[in-house]
């Protein structure tokens, strides 16, 4: 599939805009990058988390980077046949990657099916 950078981050900001209040709002200090490629080149890793989960923090204030949620373009492209699939996974990525946030494990996103 195919879609070009500003058009797939507008979808990004679209499925974002569809998740739940409840989810979005103690996002707090996080911001959400599109980009290309993780570091690696691979196509296997559709997004990251970046930061300190709030189960693990102990302070957080002043000073502090925001945390940020990384949404690659390419891996999702190459996973899907049309923009209905796409949208269906950048939204499971954003699911799973706010979840991590939320000191969510991969193990439990497994159980709960967002993995």
């Amino acid at each position: 599939m195919e879609l070009n950078p500003d058009a797939f981050e507008k979808l990004v900001i679209d499925e974002l805009d569809r998740l739940p209040a409840d989810m979005v709002d103690g996002l707090e200090n996080v911001v959400f990058v599109v980009e290309d490629r993780p570091e690696d080149g691979s196509l296997d890793l559709f997004g990251l988390y970046e930061g300190w989960a709030l189960t693990e923090r102990d302070r957080y204030g002043t000073g502090e980077l925001p945390d940020r949620i990384v949404v690659y373009r390419e891996p999702h492209l190459a996973a899907c046949d049309d923009e209905a699939e796409l949208r269906d996974e950048v939204h499971t990525t954003l699911v799973h990657e706010i979840a991590h946030f939320y000191g969510i494990d991969d193990a439990r996103l497994h159980e709960l099916g967002w993995a």
